[in-house]
C-alpha cells in the first residue's frame, strides 16, 4: 500500500515537473535568443547559447527608439488602469448596494458585461468617428480611452460579488458609530475587497499594456507607438531575420508586467486578512 503512494507521488511529481518545463521552455528561448549573438542564430541553433552579448538590448533603445515606447505604454496603461478603477469600483459598489426602480438593476448588469465580451474591433469605428470629430487623433489619449472601455465593465462586473457578498452587519455597525458614507467606503468596505481589486488590477493592466489594435487605429506616427505596435514594426522587411532583436524587446515588454503582478499578488495576500467583522 505505501509502494502505491510513493510511487503515485513519484509520479506526480515528475508529471509536475514535465509540465513546469514545457510551460518555463518559451521563456527561457525568448532569453536566450535574446542574448545570444546574431551569428550564433544561422543554421543550426544551440540550446545553451555558445557566446553571450547585449548588442540587441542596446540596439533597441539606440537606433529603435523602444524606450520612447515603453514611456507611451507606461502613460496608456497607468493611465487608463487609474481612471477605470476610480470609475469601475465606484460603479459596482453602487450597483450592489443600491436598489433600482422598475427591476434595472439585473438588465443594467447584462448590460455591463454586454460590453466586455464584445470584440474590441467593434467600437473600433465609432469611437474613431467620435475621437476624430474632437480632435485628438494621433495622441494617446484615444488609447487611454479605448482601454477604459474595455476594462471598466470588468471591473465592475467582477468587483460586484465581492461587494454583495460582504455582510451588511458591517456597514451598519459603522455607520451606528457615526461613520460618513465616505468613511464607509475608504476605511471599511475598501480594505474588505482589496483581493479582488488586485486581482481585477492585475486584468487590467494585462490588458492595456498589450493593447495594440487601438494603438494601430489611433496613432499614426512613432512618437506615439506602444510597446506592441513598435514589437510589430521589428518585423519588418529589412529586420525580419534579425530575431535576436525581437526577442529583446519581448523581453523587456515583460519585464513591467512581472513586477506589476508581483506587487499585485502581495497585495492581494495581505487583503485577505485585512478587515473584519464587528461583533
Amino acid at each position: 500500500m505505501k509502494s502505491k503512494k510513493r510511487v503515485g507521488t513519484v509520479g506526480k511529481a515528475i508529471g509536475c515537473i514535465v509540465l513546469l518545463l514545457i510551460s518555463l521552455f518559451p521563456i527561457y528561448w525568448l532569453v536566450a535568443m535574446s542574448i545570444r549573438p546574431t551569428d550564433e542564430m544561422r543554421g543550426h541553433i544551440s540550446l545553451i547559447p555558445q557566446s553571450l552579448t547585449g548588442e540587441h538590448f542596446s540596439q533597441l533603445f539606440t537606433t529603435e527608439d523602444f524606450g520612447q515606447a515603453i514611456i507611451n505604454s507606461m502613460q496608456t496603461t497607468f493611465g487608463s488602469l487609474i481612471i477605470s478603477l476610480l470609475v469601475g469600483i465606484c460603479a459596482a459598489y453602487i450597483i450592489a448596494r443600491r436598489r433600482f426602480r422598475f427591476g434595472l438593476k439585473k438588465p443594467l448588469t447584462y448590460w455591463v458585461l454586454l460590453v466586455r465580451v464584445l470584440p474590441p474591433v467593434a467600437f473600433t469605428i465609432p469611437l474613431y468617428i467620435m475621437f476624430n470629430r474632437i480632435g485628438v487623433l494621433n495622441t494617446k489619449l484615444p488609447v487611454t480611452l479605448a482601454c477604459v472601455l474595455i476594462n471598466v465593465p470588468l471591473i465592475i462586473w467582477f468587483l460586484i460579488s465581492f461587494f454583495q457578498d460582504l455582510p451588511e452587519e458591517v456597514e451598519e455597525s459603522a455607520k451606528v458609530d457615526g461613520a460618513t458614507e465616505w468613511q464607509l467606503f475608504r476605511k471599511i468596505v475598501l480594505p474588505l475587497v482589496a483581493p479582488g481589486i488586485a486581482a481585477v488590477a492585475m486584468l487590467s493592466f494585462m490588458y492595456a499594456w498589450n493593447e495594440y489594435t487601438y494603438t494601430v487605429i489611433f496613432t499614426r506616427t512613432a512618437a506615439n507607438n506602444t510597446v506592441p505596435l513598435a514589437l510589430a514594426l521589428l518585423n519588418t522587411e529589412d529586420s525580419l531575420t534579425n530575431f535576436g532583436l525581437v526577442a529583446a524587446g519581448g523581453v523587456i515588454s515583460v519585464i513591467p508586467i512581472t513586477l506589476f503582478v508581483i506587487f499585485a499578488q502581495n497585495y492581494l495576500i495581505s487583503g485577505l486578512s485585512s478587515g473584519a467583522v464587528k461583533e
